[in-house]
C-alpha cells in the first residue's frame, strides 16, 4: 500500500479532487490510502437533494462550504476535529461496498489505542453503540474508492445545527440521511493527543510501523489537474446544488396582512414553475411574479437576482422584496 499525503490542504473542495485524481489517473500496483482534514463543510451523498439536508441559513451564516461526492449514502458534517480516511483500489468489483475489508486496519488501530470499536451495521465504526464513523464507496472503471469519517474531537453542536434543515416543506426523491448517536473518539482515549497525533498513530498502526511510509508525492503537474478537476466539478454550483433530484417545495406564511402559499418546483436546482396562493390583499396579477421566479436557480443568490429591482410591496399587502426573499428562502415557514 502507497500513502498520498494531501500536504495539510483543508479545502473540501480540493481534497475530493485528490481522491477522484489518484483513482482515475494514478495506477500503482498497489492500494493507496489518503487522509484529509477538511474546514467546516457538509458533504453530501451523490444521490441526495441539497437542499433538503442542509439549513441552510445555518449554513450561510457559518460559511460553511457544502460539497457533492461521488459516493452514495447522506450528508456528514466535517470540521478540523474530523480526520477523513480514504482507500483507493484497482480491484473494483471484488472491493466495491466490501466495507469489511477497509474498515478493518481502521479499527485494528483503533483497538490498538485501547479504543474498543467495531464494525456495525453494514458501513458504520461503532464504539459503545455509537457511531465514530460512516463509510461510502463509488467505483469507476480504474477501480474502486472506499472512504470514511472519523470523529475525532468534531464540534458536535454544528453537526446537528448545519444538518437541522429549514427549508420549508419539501416532498423530494433525493435520498434521505439517517441521524444516529454520534460521538468523538477523544472521549475514548486513554491519554487526550492532538487530531495531527491521532492521524499519525493510525498511519503507524495500517503500516505496521514501517520507516520509511511507502509513499506516492503528488508533483507539479498532478497538483494542477487536480485543481482543474476542482473547479470543474467540485466547486460548481451545477454540481453541488443543480444535480439535485427534482422536488416540490411548499412554504406558507401568515403576515399582518394575510396568508401567502407558494408552491414551488424544482427541478436541476432550477425552479420550473411556481405558483401563488392566499388570503392577503395586494395589488397586480401575480403570474408576473409567477413568470420572474421562473427560472431562476433556487437558492438565495439565485432568487435575489431574479427579484433584483422588482417591487413586491404592491402585490403582498407592502411586504418588501427582501422580506419576501426570505418567505421563498430564507425561515419564514
Amino acid at each position: 500500500m502507497y500513502f498520498v499525503d494531501n500536504e495539510n490542504t483543508y479545502d473540501a473542495r480540493i481534497n475530493l479532487a485528490i481522491e477522484e485524481y489518484l483513482l482515475r489517473n494514478i495506477l500503482l500496483d498497489e492500494d493507496i490510502l489518503l487522509f484529509y482534514i477538511n474546514g467546516p463543510s457538509i458533504i453530501i451523498g451523490r444521490n441526495q437533494n441539497t437542499l433538503e439536508e442542509i439549513n441552510q441559513a445555518y449554513v450561510e451564516a457559518h460559511e460553511i462550504t457544502v460539497v457533492r461526492r461521488l459516493s452514495g449514502g447522506g450528508a456528514v458534517y466535517h470540521d478540523l476535529g474530523n480526520l477523513n480516511f480514504s482507500f483507493i483500489s484497482r480491484n473494483g468489483k471484488e472491493n466495491l461496498l466490501n466495507y469489511k475489508k477497509f474498515t478493518a486496519p481502521v479499527v485494528r488501530a483503533l483497538n490498538h489505542m485501547g479504543i474498543p470499536a467495531e464494525l456495525g451495521g453494514r458501513n458504520d465504526i461503532l464504539v459503545d453503540g455509537r457511531k465514530i464513523s460512516g463509510n461510502a464507496s463509488y467505483s469507476v472503471r480504474e477501480g474502486v474508492v472506499s472512504h470514511g469519517t472519523l470523529l475525532f474531537d468534531s464540534d458536535l453542536s454544528h453537526l446537528t445545527d448545519a444538518l437541522n434543515v429549514k427549508p420549508g416543506k419539501i416532498i423530494s426523491k433525493g435520498i434521505k440521511s439517517i441521524r444516529s448517536r454520534v460521538a468523538n473518539i477523544s472521549e475514548f482515549l486513554r491519554e487526550p493527543m492532538s487530531v495531527e497525533d491521532f492521524r499519525q498513530s493510525l498511519l503507524q498502526s495500517i503500516f505496521e510501523g514501517a520507516d520509511p511510509i511507502p509513499q506516492y508525492r503528488l508533483g507539479e503537474s498532478d497538483w494542477k489537474a487536480i485543481h482543474e478537476l476542482s473547479a470543474q466539478r467540485y466547486q460548481s454550483w451545477e454540481w453541488n446544488y443543480g444535480r439535485s433530484p427534482e422536488f416540490n417545495v411548499r412554504k406558507t406564511h401568515r403576515f399582518p396582512f394575510g396568508e401567502i402559499d407558494a408552491c414551488i418546483d424544482v427541478q436541476n436546482g432550477v425552479i420550473a414553475s411556481a405558483r401563488l396562493y392566499g388570503d392577503f390583499l395586494g395589488d397586480g396579477e401575480l403570474s408576473d411574479v409567477e413568470k420572474l421566479l421562473a427560472g431562476a436557480r433556487y437558492d438565495r443568490e439565485g432568487l435575489k437576482r431574479a427579484l433584483d429591482g422588482f417591487d413586491t410591496s404592491r402585490y403582498f399587502g407592502g411586504l418588501s422584496t427582501q422580506d419576501f426573499l426570505e418567505f421563498l428562502f430564507g425561515e419564514l415557514a
